[in-house]
Protein backbone atom coordinates (compact mmCIF):
# COMPACT_ATOMS: atom_id res chain seq x y z
CA UNK A 1 0.00 0.00 0.00
CA UNK A 2 1.25 3.40 -1.15
CA UNK A 3 1.05 5.88 1.41
CA UNK A 4 -0.15 9.35 1.28
CA UNK A 5 0.10 10.68 5.00
CA UNK A 6 3.40 12.30 5.36
CA UNK A 7 3.02 14.13 1.84
CA UNK A 8 -0.21 15.52 3.84
CA UNK A 9 1.35 16.53 7.02
CA UNK A 10 4.12 18.56 4.88
CA UNK A 11 1.33 20.27 3.30
CA UNK A 12 0.73 21.69 7.10
CA UNK A 13 3.15 24.60 6.05
CA UNK A 14 0.53 26.00 3.38
CA UNK A 15 -2.29 26.70 6.03
CA UNK A 16 -1.95 30.33 7.48
CA UNK A 17 -3.21 31.14 10.56
CA UNK A 18 -4.63 34.29 11.96
CA UNK A 19 -6.65 34.92 9.16
CA UNK A 20 -9.12 37.06 10.51
CA UNK A 21 -6.01 39.88 11.43
CA UNK A 22 -3.41 41.51 10.40
CA UNK A 23 -0.02 40.20 10.48
CA UNK A 24 2.93 41.72 10.66
CA UNK A 25 4.53 38.28 10.58
CA UNK A 26 2.11 34.97 8.71
CA UNK A 27 2.31 32.45 10.79
CA UNK A 28 1.39 28.96 9.15
CA UNK A 29 0.13 25.44 10.87
CA UNK A 30 3.69 24.19 10.56
CA UNK A 31 5.91 26.50 12.28
CA UNK A 32 2.84 26.65 14.93
CA UNK A 33 2.57 23.23 15.51
CA UNK A 34 6.68 23.13 15.96
CA UNK A 35 6.01 25.82 18.76
CA UNK A 36 3.68 23.90 20.21
CA UNK A 37 5.49 21.16 20.70
CA UNK A 38 8.72 22.57 22.29
CA UNK A 39 6.48 24.97 24.52
CA UNK A 40 4.57 21.07 25.64
CA UNK A 41 8.00 19.63 26.00
CA UNK A 42 8.75 22.89 28.53
CA UNK A 43 5.03 22.53 30.24
CA UNK A 44 6.07 18.85 30.69
CA UNK A 45 9.39 19.26 31.96
CA UNK A 46 8.84 22.08 34.50
CA UNK A 47 6.07 19.90 35.88
CA UNK A 48 8.27 16.71 36.43
CA UNK A 49 10.87 18.98 37.44
CA UNK A 50 9.80 21.44 39.30
CA UNK A 51 6.63 20.19 40.45
CA UNK A 52 6.71 16.62 40.49
CA UNK A 53 4.71 15.68 37.66
CA UNK A 54 5.24 12.44 35.78
CA UNK A 55 3.96 13.12 32.66
CA UNK A 56 6.70 12.17 29.99
CA UNK A 57 7.66 15.15 27.99
CA UNK A 58 8.21 13.15 24.30
CA UNK A 59 5.08 11.99 24.50
CA UNK A 60 3.03 15.53 24.98
CA UNK A 61 6.12 16.89 22.46
CA UNK A 62 4.76 14.28 19.61
CA UNK A 63 0.84 15.01 20.59
CA UNK A 64 1.77 18.68 20.27
CA UNK A 65 3.38 18.49 16.75
CA UNK A 66 0.40 16.60 15.64
CA UNK A 67 -2.14 18.33 17.07
CA UNK A 68 -3.41 20.73 14.42
CA UNK A 69 -2.84 17.88 11.84
CA UNK A 70 -6.20 17.10 10.74
CA UNK A 71 -6.56 21.16 9.71
CA UNK A 72 -4.60 19.98 6.26
CA UNK A 73 -7.89 18.66 5.96
CA UNK A 74 -10.61 21.22 7.26
CA UNK A 75 -8.19 24.40 7.24
CA UNK A 76 -7.78 26.87 10.51
CA UNK A 77 -11.02 27.70 11.91
CA UNK A 78 -10.56 31.20 13.60
CA UNK A 79 -11.19 31.24 17.41
CA UNK A 80 -13.74 33.62 17.69
CA UNK A 81 -15.85 31.75 14.99
CA UNK A 82 -14.90 28.24 15.86
CA UNK A 83 -15.70 29.08 20.34
CA UNK A 84 -18.36 31.63 19.65
CA UNK A 85 -21.37 29.00 19.41
CA UNK A 86 -21.38 25.71 21.00
CA UNK A 87 -23.23 24.30 18.24
CA UNK A 88 -20.38 25.10 15.94
CA UNK A 89 -17.86 24.15 18.61
CA UNK A 90 -19.05 20.44 18.40
CA UNK A 91 -19.67 20.54 14.80
CA UNK A 92 -16.24 21.59 14.60
CA UNK A 93 -15.32 19.03 17.23
CA UNK A 94 -17.11 16.39 14.76
CA UNK A 95 -15.25 17.05 12.05
CA UNK A 96 -11.48 16.90 13.10
CA UNK A 97 -12.85 13.41 14.33
CA UNK A 98 -13.60 12.46 10.57
CA UNK A 99 -10.58 14.42 9.40
CA UNK A 100 -8.55 12.65 12.11
CA UNK A 101 -9.94 9.38 10.72
CA UNK A 102 -9.22 10.35 7.40
CA UNK A 103 -5.25 11.17 8.38
CA UNK A 104 -5.07 7.63 10.56
CA UNK A 105 -6.56 5.55 7.10
CA UNK A 106 -4.08 7.06 4.89
CA UNK A 107 -1.02 5.16 7.45
CA UNK A 108 -0.38 1.65 6.57
CA UNK A 109 -2.54 -0.60 9.17
CA UNK A 110 0.33 -1.59 10.81
CA UNK A 111 0.96 1.68 12.15
CA UNK A 112 -2.06 2.42 13.26
CA UNK A 113 -1.52 1.31 16.98
CA UNK A 114 1.31 4.04 17.11
CA UNK A 115 -0.43 6.65 15.49
CA UNK A 116 -3.96 6.51 16.50
CA UNK A 117 -3.04 7.82 20.19
CA UNK A 118 -0.96 10.65 18.89
CA UNK A 119 -3.36 12.00 15.96
CA UNK A 120 -6.14 11.77 18.85
CA UNK A 121 -4.78 11.49 22.49
CA UNK A 122 -6.59 10.20 25.05
CA UNK A 123 -4.36 11.05 28.91
CA UNK A 124 -6.09 13.45 30.11
CA UNK A 125 -2.75 15.16 31.23
CA UNK A 126 -1.37 15.17 27.65
CA UNK A 127 -4.20 16.24 26.56
CA UNK A 128 -4.65 19.52 29.23
CA UNK A 129 -0.50 19.99 28.77
CA UNK A 130 -0.55 20.39 24.63
CA UNK A 131 -3.98 22.63 25.32
CA UNK A 132 -2.16 24.84 27.34
CA UNK A 133 1.42 25.33 25.14
CA UNK A 134 -1.59 25.84 22.05
CA UNK A 135 -2.87 28.85 23.75
CA UNK A 136 0.99 30.06 25.24
CA UNK A 137 1.68 30.06 21.46
CA UNK A 138 -0.87 32.30 20.60
CA UNK A 139 -0.53 34.38 23.49
CA UNK A 140 3.43 34.40 22.18
CA UNK A 141 2.11 35.33 18.87
CA UNK A 142 0.22 38.09 20.22
CA UNK A 143 3.10 39.90 22.35
CA UNK A 144 5.23 39.85 19.20
CA UNK A 145 2.89 41.52 16.76
CA UNK A 146 2.11 44.14 19.85
CA UNK A 147 6.11 44.70 19.97
CA UNK A 148 6.25 45.04 16.13
CA UNK A 149 3.51 48.24 16.96
CA UNK A 150 0.46 46.27 15.36
CA UNK A 151 -2.47 46.88 17.98
CA UNK A 152 -4.34 44.88 16.01
CA UNK A 153 -3.59 41.91 19.37
CA UNK A 154 -4.17 44.16 21.98
CA UNK A 155 -7.28 42.59 22.98
CA UNK A 156 -6.55 38.87 22.07
CA UNK A 157 -3.45 39.34 23.55
CA UNK A 158 -5.44 40.55 26.81
CA UNK A 159 -7.68 37.92 26.29
CA UNK A 160 -5.28 34.66 25.44
CA UNK A 161 -3.33 35.70 29.01
CA UNK A 162 -6.84 35.42 31.14
CA UNK A 163 -7.19 32.34 29.43
CA UNK A 164 -3.66 31.29 30.24
CA UNK A 165 -4.19 32.58 34.16
CA UNK A 166 -7.18 30.29 34.24
CA UNK A 167 -5.95 26.71 33.35
CA UNK A 168 -4.46 27.20 37.01
CA UNK A 169 -1.71 25.19 35.67
CA UNK A 170 1.71 25.94 38.06
CA UNK A 171 3.81 24.83 35.10
CA UNK A 172 2.11 27.40 32.85
CA UNK A 173 3.01 30.22 35.95
CA UNK A 174 6.02 28.97 36.19
CA UNK A 175 6.41 29.49 32.28
CA UNK A 176 4.99 33.02 32.31
CA UNK A 177 6.91 34.18 35.24
CA UNK A 178 10.24 32.62 33.83
CA UNK A 179 10.45 32.92 30.33
CA UNK A 180 7.53 35.31 28.96
CA UNK A 181 8.86 38.82 29.28
CA UNK A 182 11.97 37.87 26.57
CA UNK A 183 9.34 37.76 24.12
CA UNK A 184 8.76 41.49 24.22
CA UNK A 185 12.64 42.34 24.05
CA UNK A 186 14.08 42.85 20.71
CA UNK A 187 17.83 40.49 19.97
CA UNK A 188 19.82 43.42 20.95
CA UNK A 189 18.23 43.53 24.43
CA UNK A 190 17.99 39.44 24.67
CA UNK A 191 22.12 39.93 25.06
Amino acid sequence: MKSHFFAYISRMRFIQRWALMRNTAQENVQEHSHQVAVLAHALAVIRSEKFGGTVDPGQVAVAALYHDASEILTGDMPTPIKYDNPAIRKAYKDVEAVAEGKLLAMLPEELHGVYAPILTPTDPEVIRLVKAADKLSAYIKCVEELKAGNNEFREAAAQTRKALEAYELPEVGYFLETFMDSFALTLDELK
